[in-house]
């Protein structure tokens, strides 16, 4: 169980990261799609004000002939932002080939990057869509309150055995 005491330590500590964002973050956006809500253009980010410490995320769908289908590939894509934001893990390898034959030398240099989000998230909200009517697009916008992420965290510490 220290495996899932260190993942709730990790957690924490994102938390605490993203709390220190700040609304004072400027986002500019080149999608610049015309007649699209703010949050379209902007997409994905962390929010503090009023409201409280928020995850905002945005995700995309198209050319899917069935609607409820299109919409639910737009709220999932939505929802994994949201956990990209929490948690990715990126696996880096680099492999480095020399060869010499008939006194010609060779060399291949290959570099292999690649980026997995893997979490489970409770209290995710898709609070909008938008469609584009110029092309059918449609948006999805998800939200995560971070003081309710944060409960579930506690909650979660709380339940686990003690070693």
């Amino acid at each position: 169980m220290r495996v899932a005491a260190l993942k709730m330590t990790v957690s924490a500590g994102i938390i605490a990261l993203l709390s220190a964002c700040s609304s004072q973050t400027s986002i500019d956006s080149d999608l610049d799609i015309s007649g699209a809500p703010d949050w379209v253009n902007i997409g994905t980010q962390t929010v503090d004000n009023d409201s409280g410490r928020l995850l905002h995320g945005v995700g995309m769908s198209n050319g899917i002939a069935d609607e409820s289908l299109q919409k639910s590939v737009a709220d999932n894509r939505a929802r994994a932002e949201v956990a990209r934001i929490l948690a990715t893990s990126v696996d880096a390898m680099q492999a480095d080939y020399t060869a010499a034959s008939n006194g010609e030398v060779s060399a291949n240099v290959e570099r292999e990057i690649k980026a997995k989000t893997k979490l489970a998230l409770n209290g995710v909200k898709i609070i909008g869509r938008w469609r584009n009517t110029d092309n059918g697009d449609i948006y999805s916008f998800a939200e995560l309150d971070l003081s309710d992420l944060d409960a579930a965290i506690k909650r979660a510490t709380a339940l686990a055995p003690q070693q």
